[in-house]
């Protein structure tokens, strides 16, 4: 993702560099060095590290005994105020997935062309679960939650949240059978099943779980996602 262009000088181009460093660490697969952020950043080391130390200064990012960068902690609780109702609503339903299914459940909801989780919940009863992060992201066209949300798509919301013309192969399936489901899409090794939410007055959304395997039978976990989908409704 590029920074912002400066059009007719109405952008600060401090708080853009700045705002694009916060996405650009979001989205490395690993904690970079400062040379390796700047390079994301594409910008040179000087500037990287003056950006840098602001938002670490401000806790927006921390840097661990190797120098290494990563999101900081001031940011959960600036992402607890992003639509606060669905959060609320959500959170009971998730925690009841999880447990119930024993896999990681979520919900997730559409910024642009970004599929963004607002919250995750992972039992605490399994010997290994995989980590979803409130703030993590990808592009709309992969991943389970992406296809799902995608589905729910009018002509117009399609382009103008990713300026596309017509729905994916994917998204066209989620319609015909009411839940997506992948596999390595986003994670390699990593299943993901999720089901459209749409809340009248909120972003498109979907509730998903992931795991390292699903059974041939499908049929309990979108039962169990649907269920979780239907009370997030009714508690909105």
């Amino acid at each position: 993702m590029a920074a912002s262009k400066n059009l007719n000088g109405t952008i600060s181009q401090t708080v853009d560099t700045a705002l694009h460093a916060l996405e650009v660490l979001a989205e490395l697969p690993s904690p970079p060095t400062v040379s390796e952020f700047a390079e994301a950043l594409q910008v040179n080391s000087a500037k990287a590290y003056r950006t840098l130390r602001t938002l670490e200064q401000r806790r927006f990012v921390i840097r661990d005994g190797s120098g290494r960068i990563s999101l900081g902690p001031k940011l959960l609780r600036l992402a607890q105020g992003v639509s606060p109702s669905l959060h609320t609503a959500a959170m009971p339903a998730l925690r009841e997935l999880a447990y119930k299914l024993k896999m990681t459940a979520f919900i997730t909801v559409l910024d642009g062309e970004r599929v963004v989780t607002l919250a995750a919940i992972e039992p605490t009863d399994v010997t290994a679960t995989i980590a979803r992060e409130a703030g993590a992201s990808h592009h709309i066209s992969h991943g389970a939650p992406g296809h799902a949300i995608e589905s729910t798509l009018t002509p117009h919301e399609l382009a103008s949240y990713t300026g596309a013309t017509k729905l994916s192969d994917a998204a066209k399936s989620v319609r015909e059978s009411g839940y997506s489901v992948t596999r390595s899409e986003v994670l390699d090794g990593v299943n993901a099943l999720a089901v459209p939410l749409r809340l009248h007055n909120q972003v498109p959304a979907a509730v998903a779980v992931v795991h390292f395997n699903f059974p041939s039978d499908l049929s309990p976990i979108v039962d169990a996602v649907n269920a979780a989908a239907a009370q997030i409704k009714r508690q909105f």
